[in-house]
């Protein structure tokens, strides 16, 4: 049994989990609509996980929409207690696959109420505010999360998709335990993101974190670099992820039970200076 290697880090002081953790998005069908094709594998997809000593899951109430929160409280609730489940809130799906943004502090709320119930808890460990909707005032939408924090519907608020600017905003609303950016060892748009996270003790959850395999100008170096330490390029890429920061918590996310083994494997790879070096270049 390959065990989770990747350290740990306290989210919102007090959540204590390990650095590699599991994001359930690909546990739904097709496009992340719908019910997946083997629900009994998706649910041994999470228990798998949590043999590995992943003790942190990440998921939306628009993966499906529902589906992944609803099976992630079939499989595992009542959950141990280590694990820390987070869930997001903000976006509508529709079933041609759009993602669109509803930041509304009503519709907030009433999206959290039915997160609470699929996951089958009373309180939510770490609710996110999936991305900001440009037809609602930022700080309107926080609030909103501020407000079911203080009433214990949320015990840790966080971001999703936002600026450094925006993070700050919301900084001055409600205390913030994470921001989730798309970023990967070839797409590092968000570093000045990061490096705020990393600044207030912020964790910073990168979603792509393997980039759909599409590592463009880094691949050769990648490839290099996991032929040293016999690894595939994917487990190099969060193995650098995992380097990069302490505050780094990728959730790397499969249907597979032997891909999710091959990434809790990565957690063993320690980069040296010259990898660095070459996937920096």
């Amino acid at each position: 049994m390959v065990e989770n290697a990747s350290g740990t880090f306290d989210i919102g002081d007090e959540l204590t989990v390990h650095r590699l953790g599991f994001g359930a998005m690909r546990l739904t069908g097709s496009g992340i609509i719908g019910e997946p094709d083997d629900v009994a594998n998706a649910k041994k997809v999470l228990h798998e996980s949590l043999a590995h000593g992943i003790d942190f899951i990440d998921t939306a109430d628009s993966y499906g929409p529902a589906v992944s929160e609803r099976l992630i409280g079939e499989a595992l609730a009542p959950y141990p207690d280590d694990l820390v489940v987070a869930t997001k809130g903000g976006l509508l799906r529709n079933r041609d696959g759009a993602w669109k943004p509803n930041g509304d502090p009503d519709y907030l709320r009433n999206a959290v109420l039915g997160s609470l119930d699929r996951l089958r808890v009373d309180t939510i460990d770490l609710y996110q505010l999936h991305r900001p909707d440009p037809h609602v005032p930022f700080e309107d939408s926080v609030h909103a999360l501020a407000e079911m924090k203080d009433e214990g519907l949320i015990r840790h608020v966080g971001l999703s998709n936002v600026s450094v600017e925006k993070l700050d905003e919301a900084r001055d609303i409600v205390d913030i335990a994470t921001v989730q950016n798309r970023y990967h060892v070839a797409d590092r748009d968000s570093e000045s993101v990061l490096d705020a996270c990393e600044g207030y003790g912020i964790g910073f959850i990168p979603w792509y974190p393997l980039g759909g395999g599409d590592f463009g100008d880094n691949a050769d170096a990648l490839s290099a670099v996991a032929t040293k330490h016999d690894a595939t390029p994917q487990q190099i890429a969060l193995a650098w992820l995992l380097d990069r920061s302490e505050v780094m918590l990728p959730i790397p996310g499969t249907s597979s039970v032997p891909h999710l083994r091959d990434n809790v494997a990565a957690s063993h790879i320690g980069l040296d200076d010259e990898d660095r070096d070459r996937l920096d270049e």
